[in-house]
């Protein structure tokens, strides 16, 4: 098989990575592939607890997909057995263990929203449940796999580190959870692993594992986890922070525009399909026209999920129904007294605020929008000669038209 040159390869691989451990292992494994004209097995565990995706989780099922492109075999694990146990990932407490007709259920829910983003064809991608050879252990192969791994580094671990200090329970169940992913490469034989950086730990239990068992342990690609359109927790559906990898265009839409700006270039760079060599021009964009720059986000995000036409309809949706119900038919106009302008200074000069101080209080507690996009940062520059007309909403009930200067 032919692939293509192992800088290439690295230069598509490393976009968006947190870390890579060890940092030449990529590369090097991508070396001996090339060599040899044999494709890198990648593995992926998806937990079965979480069965609704969302674009947090995309982004390391894109990484997945990268490597898929680039002719490598993707396997996708099911973890219905270790579901049973809970994964103590960036847990404070246990998590209640799932029946084997959960993790099954959920497992193929999960199949169903994975299949928006990775490529399903049986060349390309193989599901397995863990189940099949977790499930057949004995309790003698559970003793031994556990006398690979010492309770001194399995304390390493920050979730079982503080909860220790702190005097909260820890059940020696949990310790099996990462030695049963650990187990998992080793039964694949796994030359990459791919994880959240919440998962971490437990890759690098999988690479002494494998260790050893005498195999070539696999590298560890953990990608950053996204933060929600809170911009501040990470993506959660708890949180009712998340974008659902199903949900309808107008809700894609209208949920991306409520970020805040200086998320923009950061969900761009790990969430969206923009080619690397547009990068840089999407990171101007996302600084000198935020406004402009989540619109076409919002819109590549539909588009990536749903089609272009879709997202077409859900940006006509969003002028129709959101910004032009909550627009009055009058309204004062005011006209721009620069080409660019801070938004403290527009709002005070439009007359719908006193002071700066009253306006950045105002931009502070979500209270201002320029159509219909919330405005959430005080040092915004607003380009009037090139973004007005636009209506500026401040409160419930203020409005003005913003004319570009001259008043044309």
């Amino acid at each position: 098989m032919t692939f293509r040159p192992v800088a290439d390869q690295l230069a598509v691989l490393r976009r968006g990575v947190a870390q890579i451990l060890p940092v030449d292992g990529l590369e090097a494994k991508l070396r001996k592939s090339h060599e040899a004209g044999e494709p890198l097995l990648v593995k992926l565990g998806c937990d079965p607890s979480r069965p609704d995706l969302h674009l947090g989780h995309a982004v390391v099922l894109r990484k997945m997909r990268q490597f898929q492109d680039l002719g490598h075999r993707a396997v996708l694990i099911v973890g219905d057995f270790t579901g049973m146990i809970g994964d103590p990932s960036g847990k404070s407490k246990t998590r209640p263990p799932l029946s084997v007709e959960e993790t099954r259920e959920n497992g193929r829910s999960y199949f169903d929203q994975a299949a928006h983003v990775l490529d399903t064809t049986a060349e390309k991608l193989t599901i397995v449940y863990n189940s099949e050879w977790l499930g057949a252990m004995t309790f003698a192969d559970v003793i031994r796999l556990a006398s690979k791994y010492t309770v001194a580094r399995m304390l390493e671990r920050d979730e079982f580190e503080n909860r220790f200090k702190s005097g909260e329970p820890i059940a020696i169940h949990e310790f099996l959870y990462p030695l049963a992913q650990g187990q998992d490469s080793v039964h694949l034989g796994a030359d990459v692993e791919l994880g959240g950086t919440d998962q971490t730990f437990n890759l690098l239990v999988g690479r002494a594992l494998m260790e050893a068992d005498g195999q070539d342990p696999q590298v560890a690609v953990t990608m950053p986890l996204l933060e929600g359109t809170d911009g501040v927790q990470k993506m959660s559906k708890s949180l009712d922070n998340y974008i659902g990898l199903t949900e309808a265009p107008s809700d894609v839409y209208g949920k991306t525009l409520s970020i805040p700006d200086s998320l923009i270039y950061r969900w761009v760079e790990l969430a969206s399909d923009v080619p690397d060599h547009q990068l840089p021009v999407w990171k101007e964009q996302a600084e000198s026209a935020p406004r402009d720059t989540k619109h076409d986000l919002a819109y590549r995000l539909v588009a990536m999920y749903h089609g272009e036409e879709a997202a077409g309809q859900a940006r006509q949706h969003f002028e129709r129904t959101v910004v032009q119900k909550e627009v009055p038919d009058e309204m004062p106009d005011f006209v721009a007294p620069a080409p660019a302008m801070g938004v403290l200074d527009l709002i005070r000069l439009a007359g719908m605020a006193s002071s700066n101080g009253e306006a950045r209080r105002l931009v502070t507690q979500g209270a201002v929008w320029i159509d219909g996009e919330r405005v959430d940062d005080p040092a915004r520059v607003v380009e009037t000669a090139a973004e007005a007309p636009f209506v500026l909403k401040v409160g419930r009930r203020r409005f003005a038209r913003v004319l570009p200067p001259g008043g044309g």
